[in-house]
């Protein structure tokens, strides 16, 4: 049986970071009950429908951990899945305690993602995150005491407060925890429009230095034993996400709750995108669409072979017309393609020259 992903969306934040752009709100916790009834309604609606087993189920947000835990396992609760199958809940550090992850350790939760970011305080501040330098020794310490097997971390390199050595350092930090994250994340810093990053070009980050700790956090991280997995992620040997590899594979996937996405047999469509418009239609006895779109064959391959591209099975030779001029930039073994490490962070020159692009 294909893999088949459930992401529920949670778009509540006690606090709006500078770079973020996502549907997500610092001011509606008053929504939280009735969003979390409108969720389990829209599930109950698939599920009448005949939604299909899920193999891994991903709460995003926004931030998950605002909602209760008992409100979240709830929902979790409400979505058929498979046996052996994946639930990731991302949470704030700051939330991490140890009653909330032994409450989603017994509704089924086995994955957990911490927004981590850096362990330098003057990054922290620059990202504006608001959880402590030392967050990443107690979470450590509670999902190994809850008993998570597999977890990971994000971070994210390009603050203009940001050196090497303060990368350096927060990767020493990381994994020099006696039980360290067997997943760590890494994005570079995107300044958004319309938000506070973005609209202060000061702080932008230098194309270059970013590169450059991008660079570094491979080296590290693959020296230590973890390996490249997509552009951004890294993984211990059988502590990949399954979840990833879902979009990464172009597998099908439903989403629920505002601003979710769904792709199935090639039509991709979403819901509304705030909260209150959601929970009114959904009151209403309405599906909350907000919009959709018909894949067509040639799109669909574009889409696989560009995610493919992406990640390190890369694609068949026979993808591409000619390697010449991106020589530079991929491997090629055994009849495939993948990016070198200095080219992941600008894979799209490479995706481009796809004969599927065309």
């Amino acid at each position: 049986m294909s893999p088949f992903g459930v992401y529920v969306h949670v778009p509540f934040c006690a606090h709006r970071c500078d770079y973020c752009a996502f549907a997500t709100y610092d001011d509606r916790d008053h929504l939280r009950d009735d969003y979390v009834e409108a969720v389990l309604a829209e599930i109950a609606w698939e599920v009448e429908a005949g939604l299909e087993a899920a193999s891994s189920v991903f709460f995003g947000g926004g931030t998950p951990s605002r909602l209760s835990p008992e409100q979240l396992v709830r929902i979790l609760a409400a979505i058929p899945r498979t046996p052996d199958a994946e639930v990731t809940v991302e949470c704030n550090p700051e939330d991490a305690s140890l009653e909330r992850l032994l409450v989603y350790r017994a509704g089924g939760v086995n994955r957990m993602s911490y927004g981590v970011q850096s362990t330098r305080p003057a990054v922290l501040a620059d990202l504006g995150r608001r959880h402590g330098t030392m967050a990443h020794e107690e979470v450590s310490r509670v999902t190994h005491e809850a008993g998570f097997a597999t977890w990971n971390m994000d971070l994210i390199v390009g603050s203009r407060a940001e050196t090497l050595d303060d990368v350096r350092a927060t990767l020493a930090d990381l994994l020099g925890l006696e039980f360290a994250p067997p997943h760590i994340s890494c994005y570079a810093l995107t300044p958004e429009p319309a938000t506070p990053l973005g609209r202060d070009p000061a702080r932008h980050p230098d194309e270059d230095e970013t590169a450059d700790a991008y660079d570094l956090v491979g080296e590290v991280l693959e020296a230590h034993g973890y390996e490249w997995e997509e552009i951004s992620n890294w993984a211990k040997p059988g502590h990949e996400c399954r979840h990833n590899h879902v979009y990464w594979d172009h597998d099908d996937y439903v989403g629920f709750g505002s601003a979710a996405h769904s792709h199935r047999h090639g039509r991709r469509y979403w819901n509304v995108r705030t909260p209150e418009r959601y929970i009114a239609m959904v009151q209403r006895g309405e599906r909350p669409l907000g919009g959709e779109e018909l894949l067509d064959e040639a799109t669909q391959a574009f889409e696989r072979d560009s995610l493919a591209m992406r990640t390190r099975r890369g694609v068949a030779v026979e993808a591409f017309e000619s390697l010449e001029e991106i020589r530079h930039l991929v491997h090629v073994s055994e009849g495939r393609v993948t990016l070198t490490p200095r080219a992941r962070l600008v894979a799209n020159q490479v995706i481009i020259r796809l004969k599927s692009s065309t």
